[in-house]
């Protein structure tokens, strides 16, 4: 997006079976992008490799390691197979096309399996069918009214004092808004301190605006990370 090619980009944050991707949280904070919009995905795993290959052919398996957390079932009932995590599922399929690699395999979407020609061996192998990856959307562009937003995500770190989270957390109740999730990073150089990731719900922006107003003095390094409508 900083180079000019594209609009706007998505980005995976979080799963149903898998949890947290907090990294993801951190870049995003580093790199100054507002969040705009999220998405929720049905995510089907697929085992594909050249066509022809067969299951009992494959020696070797490459994917991310959010898809493997997702199929260890699978990967149980064939020990065999050595698993290697790579930076991204698609990015494995199409390493297995463009290098022509026989007996390895990637974990990816159907999507990849149709791009990168691949034949799918095995459709399907992700443990719960249930399977949701949540998508923020990132979009410098785009400006979301007031009166759809809803959703907030922002970080901050607190003194290393007793009860100062919970304190926080009192306040950001009464208002009535809806701490819907939090998740926390060491913070180097400084022992025992922390950012907190934390996402809110609310019917009321006057009232989120409020809150906010009464728990920014106990903040330090507080940034919005986005304003934005909920999904779910």
């Amino acid at each position: 997006m900083d180079e000019g090619r594209a609009d706007a980009a998505i980005m995976a944050v979080e799963n149903t079976t898998s949890g947290g991707l907090l990294p993801n949280y951190e870049f995003l904070r580093k790199h100054g992008k507002k969040i705009k919009g999220e998405v929720f995905l049905r995510i089907e795993q697929n085992l594909m490799a050249l066509p022809g290959q067969k299951l009992e052919d494959i020696k070797e398996v490459h994917t991310h390691y959010m898809a493997f957390n997702q199929t260890r079932e699978f990967f149980k009932k064939h020990p065999g197979m050595r698993l290697v995590e790579s930076e991204d599922t698609a990015l494995s399929a199409a390493e297995v096309a463009k290098k022509q690699l026989k007996g390895v395999a990637a974990v990816a979407s159907s999507l990849a399996a149709e791009l990168y020609g691949l034949e799918i061996i095995c459709p399907g192998i992700e443990t719960y069918k249930q399977n949701f990856t949540r998508f923020l959307i990132i979009d410098d562009n785009l400006e979301v009214p007031v009166e759809k937003q809803n959703k907030a995500t922002m970080c901050f770190t607190l003194p290393h004092q007793p009860g100062s989270l919970a304190h926080v957390l009192t306040i950001m109740s009464f208002y009535g808004m809806n701490l819907t999730k939090i998740q926390s990073l060491p913070l180097p150089g400084r022992e025992w301190q922390y950012f907190f990731y934390i996402e809110i719900k609310h019917e009321n922006h006057l009232r989120f605006e409020q809150a906010l107003a009464a728990v920014r003095p106990l903040m330090e390094d507080l940034t919005i990370m986005g304003e934005y409508s909920a999904t779910i």
